[in-house]
């Protein structure tokens, strides 16, 4: 499914986020911005999972983030381990009103306020293969250039198999 939709006040929200996901994905994303990343909110993977934002180093690291809006939506989402197949860190970002003993200690975590995000515990490197990062970075560069296609071609059809 594309993350641009033109119907709505903002072409990159998508109405599936909190407005709690959303300030913490603009914090992480001013952060990501300062270090020098490259990112994609709502990507989706080849195993049909969707990371909340993906992020790509200078050097070519794949970074995946994982938004938890609330100690609930932690508590109801048990399929990020899933994600680790597909980065080389693994990352759990929040805002301060979610007590981050919570997460996994296997996995880094980044507390944003929506003005900006700190990484306060550094992700584990678990390398990819080649082959995987080769598929990534290929999905990563297609999808942001379709999602940048849809922005500029905004009113034109653009059939949704192509976009992802």
């Amino acid at each position: 499914m594309p993350i641009v939709t033109l119907d709505n006040a903002h072409p990159l929200i998508d109405r599936r986020q909190s407005d709690n996901a959303l300030v913490v994905r603009r914090g992480v994303l001013r952060l990501f911005i300062n270090m020098g990343l490259a990112a994609l909110p709502e990507f989706s993977l080849a195993s049909g999972r969707r990371a909340d934002l993906i992020g790509v180093t200078r050097k070519g690291e794949i970074w995946i983030v994982e938004i938890k809006s609330s100690v609930e939506d932690w508590k109801a989402d048990r399929k990020w381990p899933d994600y680790r197949d597909f980065c080389d860190r693994l990352f759990f970002a929040s805002h301060p009103g979610v007590p981050r003993e919570i997460f996994p200690e296997e996995c880094g975590f980044i507390l944003s306020d929506g003005y900006g995000a700190e990484i306060l515990r550094d992700a584990p490197e678990h390398k990819l293969s080649g082959a995987t990062r080769k598929a990534l970075m290929l999905r990563f560069a297609r999808a942001g250039a379709a999602r940048l296609t849809q922005a500029e071609l905004a009113g034109f059809a653009i059939p949704e198999a192509e976009l992802d």
